[in-house]
């Protein structure tokens, strides 16, 4: 018999999902069953919470506690950036190695240079906005 849980503790688990999507819940459910929490729910509740990624490959935090999870999407710079290029979702298992050769404007870099700044490891904002110009760089995608 499994140890009973703290209902006071919190719990954080890091979930990396495709936006708008119920992912497989066969990988996350050794993760949840030992939280007392139901692996299809969660998937569930992932999908809803992402449905403004789709089709894009996002971090998910889980915050665990008494048995209930809220979810927040925490998304990485690649992923705001191609989200900035408006383009439209693609089908995952059909379009692969898609090149993202759109064209960002510099105020799109700032803004995303702003929502990452408590992320960066730079000790300033300008060392943020070149952080994610090449982010943009490696994507493929044009600065104008």
């Amino acid at each position: 018999m499994p140890p009973k849980i703290d209902p006071n503790s919190i719990t954080f688990l890091y979930i990396k999902t495709v936006g708008g999507e119920v992912g497989v819940v066969s990988s996350v459910a050794p993760k949840l069953g030992r939280l007392g929490l139901q692996a299809k729910t969660i998937g569930e509740q992932l999908a809803k919470a992402t449905v403004n990624w789709k089709s894009l490959r996002v971090m998910c935090k889980l915050t665990v506690q008494n048995r209930q999870a809220t979810v927040e999407v925490i998304p990485s710079a690649a992923v705001l950036l191609i989200k900035s290029l408006n383009e439209l979702p693609r089908d995952r298992k059909k379009v692969k190695n898609i090149k993202h050769d759109g064209s960002i404007t510099m105020n799109n870099i700032i803004l995303v240079a702003k929502i990452l700044r408590k992320r960066s490891l730079s000790i300033n904002l300008k060392g943020t906005i070149k952080e994610i110009l090449g982010t943009a760089k490696s994507i493929g995608c044009n600065v104008i």
